[in-house]
């Protein structure tokens, strides 16, 4: 794979209309307000509209979903019998089990969340270009009869779409465009072999696309054998004026009670608290109670609909502290959230951009805080390094760390020179198990 290397030296695009949108398209954004394309939109869209293969990399919150569903939705629109006349009531007029758009999501709030953005931005085609969004949790025969006949854009979680192949509700032969949103996650070792399976379905003959805050090195390599000479565009910034992020150290034990400190100091009505696994939400959301705090919690466990009750009610202010797993990491999209809090580190450094990047969107103003204590000193340094940054640590008055006792902890935790002599038996190399998966996968001409 050759790719083309775009960078934000290019002069951007003033308006919507300089980048060649429809006039359905331009109204529409005229209506939401959008007032000029972000970055990524006014480099990238020219070249999906072109029909180019991208990889796209830019901030979370920076416009990436209209950046692909806005030329999705005029290249689709340019195909006969699709769209009908803006005075007549647009139909679906295409036949079979059929899909023209796909796109791959990891969770499904994100799914939901693309569908519903993309049903707003197709508002004036009056109908003609079907929408449906397809994930687990939820009842599958409901979605089999939303795909009677088809559907122009399928945006969809792997698992649930292979589901749905498998029951001869839906087939994929007929993808124009494979977009790949949070690509990262989507290449990661726990979507690999179902992406795989989806891609084998897939024609060779297609238009694909790659979104995504970050681009770890070893997806990089994956991504040579989907693409056909790409269009790279690459804005990620761990710099943004509007997300100030801070670090607080504290003693260990000591994060709950700043954690409280800080919320009730501040009076923040909006908080999303992460951490690393589901039964340390519960957990957490306990200890809170019981000093004054009512949380919520957000995690894979739950159910679809609790799921969507919670999110909604958060997104709507009626919940002040959420507490969650890095299941919201992506695809959370929720206007001015005031802070997100690390009470945990996540585990991959790739995942600490996600997650502070639920606030400070779009422009807004942001904060990022994480509570770190002795033990993730090491932990937050390879954070760092991974993401190209450099914060200072800072104390809270009331909670500072008692240097002395973390001297002797971390020397305690430095590893034991061994023996001299020993030596240590050579670790086999172990076989990457994405070689294994991929090795079938032909790239496309």
């Amino acid at each position: 794979m050759t790719s083309e290397l775009t960078t934000s030296s290019t002069t951007p695009a003033n308006t919507f209309a300089e980048l060649g949108l429809i006039s359905p398209l331009l109204a529409r954004l005229t209506e939401l307000e959008y007032q000029q394309p972000t970055p990524i939109q006014a480099q990238a869209i020219p070249s999906v509209l072109a029909g180019r293969d991208l990889i796209g990399g830019a901030n979370t919150g920076s416009g990436k979903t209209a950046t692909f569903a806005l030329p999705l939705l005029q290249q689709l629109s340019k195909q006969p019998g699709v769209v009908k006349s803006s005075a007549s009531k647009g139909t679906h007029s295409s036949k079979g089990n059929y899909v023209a758009g796909l796109i791959l999501v990891p969770t499904r709030e994100l799914a939901k969340q693309v569908a519903d953005s993309i049903k707003s931005y197709a508002v004036h085609f009056n109908g003609a270009i079907k929408t449906v969004a397809v994930f687990g949790g939820v009842s599958v025969n409901t979605q089999m009869l939303a795909l009677r006949g088809g559907t122009d854009i399928l945006v969809a979680t792997p698992g649930r779409l292979l589901d749905l192949i498998s029951s001869n509700a839906i087939k994929l032969d007929r993808v124009q465009t494979l977009v790949l949103d949070e690509a990262d996650r989507m290449l990661s070792l726990g979507f690999t072999e179902e992406l795989a399976a989806l891609l084998a379905l897939l024609p060779k003959k297609k238009q694909t696309l790659l979104f995504s805050a970050t681009f770890p090195e070893q997806v990089q390599t994956l991504t040579q054998e989907l693409l056909n000479n790409p269009v790279e565009i690459q804005l990620q910034s761990a710099d943004s004026s509007t997300l100030v992020q801070r670090v607080f150290t504290v003693n260990k034990g000591e994060k709950t009670a700043l954690l409280e400190h800080l919320i009730k100091q501040h009076k923040w009505r909006q908080t999303l608290v992460f951490v690393n696994a589901r039964n340390h939400c519960e957990h957490l959301a306990e200890k809170l109670a019981k000093r004054d705090i009512t949380a919520e919690v957000f995690h894979g466990d739950k159910g679809q609909g609790e799921r969507t009750r919670v999110l909604e009610g958060f997104k709507a202010g009626e919940i002040d502290v959420l507490i969650a797993t890095d299941i919201a990491a992506r695809g959370l999209d929720i206007e001015k959230l005031p802070v997100v809090i690390n009470f945990n580190l996540p585990r991959s450094p790739s995942d600490y951009m996600h997650r502070i990047g639920r606030s400070g969107r779009a422009g807004e103003v942001g904060l990022a805080i994480s509570l770190i204590d002795y033990e993730d000193y090491h932990h937050f340094k390879v954070i760092e390094k991974k993401n190209k940054i450099r914060l200072e640590r800072e104390q809270v008055e009331g909670f500072e760390v008692d240097e002395e006792i973390t001297a002797e902890l971390l020397e305690a935790m430095k590893p034991v020179a061994a023996p001299e002599g020993s030596g240590k038996k050579k670790r086999k190399k172990k076989k990457s198990v994405n070689a294994d998966i991929w090795a079938g996968y032909t790239k496309p001409e």
